[in-house]
């Protein structure tokens, strides 16, 4: 089944494909080769699961994008306040070339223009500028996860073409910024804007940053943590040039752009987004780049000043069917199903506000256990609530899980806005709707069913009295007494049999035929289903042991038809016969241990 983030990623290619606006760098000639419908989206998740769509394998030069992440390798090698005494951190508001350098020091405003990117080039380690360029290369290509290459050509282009930053340069120079050779560290600037990139490479180099300067997939970190915060600082302040301010209203994410037609993006603690396509506006900016991120942050809620925890606490507890079955009392046929299939009935306990990010891990999730998966049950107690966003993506997985015949049901969302209505306004117009439950209860006997193949099922009624379980191991001529002082009675559906807290009167309940529900009341009111009972089944049997009050109610789920037998008339016969108050107990003890054996159960499986 196809994720939902990789359908939305699909229609949002589909949707901005036809952008047409900007046009293709020309003051470095080798990057007007490239095919101006070239256009390729890339998110990656903090557990390295990347969502890729369009020409994202499309390779193209690096350029100003290699600016955060040498301005990363300079802090990792030098520290925050040398670095700072040699490129500050203010925004220019200028262009990406221009000559931007404080008045008094003339050190580069920031790291991301190109004086403050030269300046940075010159700071990473090495005795020799050789030695700075093997430092650099080996940095970017910890943060992208493989070995990184330049594009020769396109490095000559730049080297050939590049007066503007040679005039930096020796400025710089002038200024003691750069204290060898400024040339040098010119032409290892030249290489950083050189290096061979993909859609993925870029999204993996946000995603590194996003979790905090460890690769998602490697493991290998790229950046001390201390400094992730100051590079995204800069990136969010500076990034996108004379654009930053804006960007940063609209779209919320720390970003870089390149002339290449590249932008990365990165959303901390959550997603990198890498976007590739070289119709540039008049700020150097990717237009169809700049609309995918706009789009994404709107749809996704992904501004960074929005509250948003860790993907992976949306989801607590995972038990099966198995671990937690209904509390009704199947017959032999369909517990014999449930033994073997309960597994296949999946609990999934979600918490916090549902982000898309936090979805996406969930529905993930719910993919790798589909195979084993007939039933779904999504537990909102927990939950604060959804954006209408996670919700569509949820609905969606819903959907597509259906196909797959893989049920999907929510249970506790307990008349909660917060949930309901995103849950309800992203429903489709061919979709009748998501089912909803009460409680785990309800929920997982709905799942019983549908596993079994229908609906309740079980006997459809008891031959006689000696078939109850009470009654094992009674002899016939026993048997035959305790009848002939056994009453009868119906009941219709949604009657109250008995009700919690009323005096008990000594009468037994034994089904002959029919379903009701055992419910206990709650301090809010309502009340919370404990069992569900059938023919074969008793209740009021408490009595037995000399309670004096009903403890619950016993609600009619359908029509009833009950034997009632009277303690006082079992007294009687058991006075003649003791065997029989015996056999009684036994079994009632072996059914309170049955009882306890699956509330312990209960309690380990939500422990």
């Amino acid at each position: 089944m196809q994720s939902p983030i990789q359908t939305y990623l699909e229609n949002l290619h589909g949707r901005i494909a036809g952008l047409d606006d900007g046009a293709l760098a020309s003051y470095i000639p080798e990057l007007t080769k490239a095919d101006p419908a070239w256009f390729g989206i890339c998110l990656v998740t903090l557990d390295g699961v990347a969502y890729s769509v369009g020409d994202f394998s499309r390779q193209f030069t690096i350029q100003s994008i290699s600016k955060p992440f040498v301005y990363a390798t300079a802090l990792a090698d030098r520290g925050r306040d040398f670095v700072l005494s040699k490129v500050g951190v203010e925004p220019s508001g200028d262009a990406f070339n221009s000559i931007s350098l404080n008045p008094q020091t003339g050190a580069p405003l920031n790291p991301m223009i190109n004086a403050g990117a030269i300046a940075t080039a010159s700071l990473v380690a090495g005795d020799t500028p050789e030695a700075q360029w093997q430092r650099i290369e080996s940095s970017m290509s910890t943060f992208v996860g493989r070995d990184l290459s330049v594009d020769e050509s396109v490095y000559r282009s730049e080297s050939e073409t590049g007066f503007r930053n040679r005039a930096i340069a020796w400025m710089l120079k002038n200024f003691g910024i750069i204290d060898g050779e400024p040339m040098a560290s010119l032409e290892n600037y030249f290489r950083q804007c050189s290096v061979l990139v993909d859609c993925r490479d870029l999204a993996y180099m946000a995603a590194t940053l996003a979790n905090g300067g460890v690769h998602p997939l490697t493991g290998k970190r790229a950046l001390p943590a201390e400094h992730v915060e100051r590079v995204l600082s800069v990136m969010a302040t500076c990034g996108m040039y004379d654009y930053a301010g804006s960007w940063l209203y609209e779209v919320g994410m720390p970003a870089k752009s390149g002339v290449g037609g590249g932008i990365i993006a990165v959303l901390p603690g959550r997603f990198g987004i890498g976007i590739f396509s070289p119709r540039l506006d008049e700020k150097g900016n990717s237009v169809r780049g700049i609309e995918v991120c706009k789009q994404l942050s709107r749809d996704f809620h992904m501004h960074v000043f929005s509250h948003a925890g860790h993907p992976a606490m949306a989801l607590g507890r995972v038990y099966t069917g198995a671990d937690a079955p209904s509390r009704r009392q199947p017959g032999a046929e369909m517990r014999a199903c449930l033994n073997a299939q309960a597994h296949r009935i999946k609990y999934l306990s979600l918490h916090g506000f549902l982000a898309v990010d936090g979805i996406e891990y969930v529905i993930r999730r719910m993919r790798e256990m589909a195979p084993d998966t007939h039933s779904f049950i999504l537990d909102m107690h927990q939950v604060a609530g959804i954006s209408e966003s996670a919700a569509r993506l949820l609905n969606q997985a819903r959907r597509q899980f259906a196909r797959d015949d893989i049920a999907v049901v929510f249970s506790r969302i307990h008349e909660r806005p917060a949930i309901i209505e995103p849950l309800r306004k992203s429903a489709g117009p061919d979709d009748h709707g998501y089912l909803s439950f009460e409680d785990n209860d309800l929920a997982v006997e709905w799942c019983e069913n549908r596993l079994y193949g229908g609906a309740a099922h079980y006997a459809d009624r008891l031959g006689s009295l000696a078939e109850s379980p009470l009654f094992a191991g009674v002899p016939a001529e026993l048997m035959a007494q305790v009848e002939a002082v056994t009453g009868t009675a119906s009941f219709a559906a949604g009657d109250a049999i008995l009700v919690t807290g009323q005096a008990g009167d000594g009468r037994i309940f034994f089904i002959e035929s029919g379903q009701v529900s055992i419910l206990v009341p709650l301090q809010n009111g309502g009340h919370q289903r404990i069992a569900s009972l059938g023919p074969g089944m008793n209740f009021g049997e408490m009595v037995l042991l000399g309670q004096t009050t009903r403890s619950a109610s016993v609600l009619a789920d359908t029509e009833v038809k009950c034997w009632i037998l009277d303690t006082e008339n079992l007294d009687r016969v058991a006075a003649e016969a003791p065997q029989l108050k015996i056999a009684l107990l036994e079994n009632l003890a072996r059914d309170m241990a049955s009882k306890l054996r699956r509330a312990t159960q209960w309690i380990s499986a939500l422990a």
